[in-house]
């Protein structure tokens, strides 16, 4: 009886850790301008099997320690699927990045690793969710990221629509899209088929489990309105240092210390104020350098100064700065403190000279308010990516059969 019993027990013990959910864990304070990418620039790669994906990071330790990576195949809601490594993988993971240097003529040291995927120790058999997660010498987890592997089974088509919702008329965007399977015969859709859609690659808003609302032919209708929305939010803050002497219509003034200081003209509320159009990334940022020629390794790292002004509208709340430079984390390396001397919240981060996207969010307790400072608008030029996942009576594991996308700048209404 209490062998039985110890048996439960550690089958009960393996059934949770394998449904644990693989989140994107972000790295320590050494590590960072961490490049993730397919062969888009878009720092999330959507791929489809056999293309490129490139990863690139820095460590300001520069003792150029040894690092590894590993990859995991993941079902449609993140757990760990129940493939096997060799079922997914052409090849062994858990191999060194050997492709590595320490950067030259800059202030600040670092070791600079890339690596690229496939290569000649590993390469992907399926299509589906991964996460790639990078290991020091030690084996403790750095930081992980996640990708997307598809076959281009079905088309996917997508429009952008101004909600219906007469309280969020003007504040938010409806995803309308159509799946078309000419060559894949789907005998349960409802069940077969699941989709994940998302706003500029931001999972934690993702929407899943949407079914489709009907039917046609060989077509799956999602004509939603509210349960395929987003709020629009607002365009990005924007900076650029990449000539590190010239100050621009985003950085007041420029000192040199132990590294250059970038400070940037005090930002403001948009929440209470009309849309303005002005392009940006959302959210993302491309390091480049006019000092030299080659970026990875010879672009300096600066302390960039954000303001804020302090008001009655953040009360309490932790004010952070957002993009994905540090992959959307609130963590005190990004995190506002108030300065009494001039009313302002403050924060000073140390980044690679490049073009960055950027914007203020706030945080009651566990409550993330993403557009509480920018406003939210319709008109907001958002990208939307669409994934579609199938899997069939019998399958091992969730594939992913297509992908779709879309861009707010041709909303209709």
């Amino acid at each position: 009886m209490r062998i039985f019993i110890k048996h439960f027990i550690c089958l009960f013990l393996l059934q949770n850790l394998a449904a644990q959910v693989q989140e994107e864990i972000n790295p320590p304070e050494h590590i960072k301008s961490i490049i993730f990418k397919g062969p888009t620039q878009d720092q999330f790669p959507v791929i489809k099997i056999g293309e490129p994906i490139y990863l690139e990071f820095d460590d300001l330790l520069a003792n150029e320690q040894d690092y590894y990576y590993k990859i995991t195949h993941c079902d449609y809601d993140w757990n760990k699927s129940s493939l096997l490594k060799s079922q997914y993988l052409d090849g062994i993971d858990n191999q060194r990045i050997t492709n590595y240097a320490n950067s030259y003529t800059t202030l600040e040291t670092y070791s600079n690793y890339q690596l690229s995927l496939p290569n000649d120790n590993v390469r992907l058999k399926v299509s589906g969710n991964y996460l790639i997660e990078v290991y020091n010498s030690s084996y403790e987890l750095q930081f992980s990221r996640r990708f997307i592997v598809y076959n281009d089974l079905v088309n996917v088509s997508a429009s952008i629509k101004r909600s219906r919702d007469f309280n969020f008329l003007n504040e938010k965007q409806v995803v309308q899209f159509k799946i078309k399977s000419p060559n894949l015969r789907l005998i349960n859709p409802k069940k077969e088929v699941k989709v994940a859609i998302l706003q500029n690659y931001y999972w934690p808003t993702a929407l899943y489990n949407i079914a489709p609302q009907y039917t046609l032919g060989d077509e799956l209708v999602y004509k939603y309105d509210k349960e395929t929305s987003f709020f629009g939010g607002n365009e990005f803050l924007l900076f650029d240092t990449s000539d590190l002497r010239a100050p621009t219509s985003q950085i007041s003034s420029i000192e040199l210390t132990d590294l250059y200081n970038h400070y940037l003209f005090a930002d403001d509320f948009r929440n209470d104020k009309p849309y303005t159009y002005f392009p940006d990334i959302n959210g993302d940022f491309v390091i480049r350098t006019l000092q030299g020629d080659n970026a990875s390794r010879e672009a300096e790292y600066t302390n960039v100064h954000f303001s804020l002004p302090y008001t009655e509208f953040i009360a309490l709340d932790d004010v952070y700065i957002f993009g994905k430079f540090n992959n959307y984390a609130l963590s005190d390396d990004n995190k506002m403190t108030y300065n009494e001397k001039n009313g302002m919240m403050e924060a000073t981060l140390k980044m690679k000279q490049g073009f960055y996207n950027y914007k203020y969010v706030l945080k009651d307790g566990d409550t993330i308010k993403l557009n509480a400072v920018g406003g939210n608008f319709h008109f907001t030029e958002n990208n939307y990516l669409i994934l579609v996942y199938y899997r069939n009576f019998g399958d091992m594991y969730d594939s992913i059969i297509g992908v779709g996308s879309a861009n707010s700048r041709n909303i209709t209404n």
